[in-house]
């Protein structure tokens, strides 16, 4: 009898390309995908561990499942991801029903670890690996848009931040490789792909190799460059980048090249130099507002998105304020915010200036009510206008309605069939502009 699996995915667009990697080594292992956990043979959690509550979220994820596996032990239950590399051993302890725990850099090996269990053993693979070139056809969960990992791991040492101690450290994959996972999807029919790293500008640095002037050979510059003219490919994105690296020379190249898209994610975390300072960002609010400034001389109507952070250990209102005001000034077209939560295994969860929840709390609140009117403010630019529309889907709150991205990434929805116009880009006229989406009617069916 056929095994079924089920994967639910946590967190950020790395776990969701590990997940898609993961579910194809089960394909070709001759499982078939379920929609429904509770029926499913094995069961896999791709963990996120940024902060507390996506951990808690796993645990009681688990408790339904393992209540199964008492009275179905031939259940298989996997914790993939951040969790898993952070928790190892404990995870077991915890949770004794669990048959593989497995860190994020042993992902392409789901198969192996698997036979390991098959054979009677619990597995715990969470040891430091070098994660070998990727030769698995990923179960995608888009016809249209791909994600291609560019680079794993990170070198930064972010006083919040687990994801070093989870993820490894960087680890560049050959330009060569990306550019033939890229011909291969746009012999697949994709029209769309975001090349990813958790900091994507650090790609190339671990590559052999400068040029007699003395410039490293491999840069994400460079990585544009070479993949730019590959076939069938009409759109190009990355994330995530870190201002510490991004470049003026990137801001050119994405200027010249068509098939990049108008839109930077650049996390800025704090708009207050100490507070960058205690994070270990390494740059200070001054650059991050150079570095927009550079962007909108080229690019006038890119789309700038970020991360921030607020609580922090020891901020202060003012330096809170400061906040504040970065986001007054540039005016993000999204911003993902987050109250600062203490994680294992990184200095400032043991510092003593922590700050109460009701205070975190209250600016996290008055954070997003600023993000909410200024992204509203930002999308009036896009009234009236014919936007080039990629169609990805149908609108799951309205059949007769089909959704896509504009190069700045806005979803938009309009009326259309979406046997036609899947995988299509289309102008569509925007009459409705909300905060983070738009609203249009197709104006001319104009294939790019």
């Amino acid at each position: 009898m056929t095994r079924r699996y089920h994967i639910t995915t946590f967190g950020c667009q790395m776990n969701k390309a590990d997940s898609e990697r993961m579910a194809g080594i089960l394909d070709e292992l001759g499982m078939v995908w379920t929609d429904e956990p509770l029926e499913a043979d094995l069961v896999l959690y791709n963990t996120c561990t940024i902060r507390d509550n996506a951990e808690q979220k796993v645990y009681s994820y688990l408790g339904k499942q393992a209540k199964r596996k008492q009275s179905n032990p031939h259940l298989t239950l996997v914790v993939a991801g951040c969790v898993a590399q952070q928790e190892g051993e404990s995870l077991l302890r915890r949770v004794p029903e669990l048959d593989l725990v497995m860190g994020p850099q042993h992902a392409n090996r789901l198969g192996d670890l698997l036979e390991q269990v098959l054979d009677g053993a619990q597995v715990v693979a969470t040891e430091p690996v070098h994660i070998f070139e990727d030769i698995t056809k990923p179960r995608r969960d888009s016809q249209i848009t791909a994600w291609v990992n560019v680079i794993y791991g990170c070198n930064e040492r972010c006083t919040y931040c687990v994801v070093p101690s989870v993820r490894g450290v960087e680890q560049s994959r050959t330009p060569e490789a990306i550019r033939a996972e890229i011909e291969q999807l746009g012999q697949q029919g994709f029209k769309e792909v975001t090349l990813l790293g958790q900091n994507i500008d650090a790609y190339g640095r671990d590559l052999p190799g400068t040029t007699p002037a003395g410039r490293h050979l491999h840069t994400l510059t460079d990585l544009l460059y070479f993949v730019h003219d590959v076939p069938g490919i009409e759109r190009i994105r990355f994330a995530t980048s870190h201002p510490r690296y991004f470049t003026e020379r990137l801001i050119v190249a994405c200027n010249e090249l068509p098939k990049v898209c108008e839109h930077f994610h650049i996390p800025f975390q704090s708009g207050n130099n100490e507070v960058l300072k205690a994070m270990s960002r390494g740059y200070t609010q001054e650059k991050y507002r150079r570095i927009i400034d550079k962007i909108r001389h080229y690019m006038p109507d890119a789309a700038i998105s970020a991360d921030a952070i607020v609580g922090f250990p020891g901020e202060t209102e003012a330096q809170f304020e400061q906040t504040l005001r970065l986001v007054e000034d540039i005016g993000f077209d999204q911003l993902n915010t987050a109250a600062y939560s203490p994680r294992p295994n990184t200095p400032a969860a043991l510092w003593e200036n922590q700050l109460d929840e009701a205070t975190k709390s209250d600016r996290l609140q008055r954070l997003n009510h600023l993000v909410a009117i200024k992204a509203a403010e930002r999308s009036q630019r896009y009234a009236g206008r014919i936007e080039d529309v990629l169609i990805e889907d149908i609108n799951p709150k309205n059949p007769q309605q089909v959704m896509g991205r504009t190069r700045t990434n806005r979803l938009t929805f309009c009326e259309g069939d979406i046997s036609q116009l899947k995988g299509q880009t289309v102008q569509v006229r925007i009459t409705e502009a909300r905060a983070f989406s738009l609203t249009g009617q197709v104006d001319v069916p104009a294939l790019v």
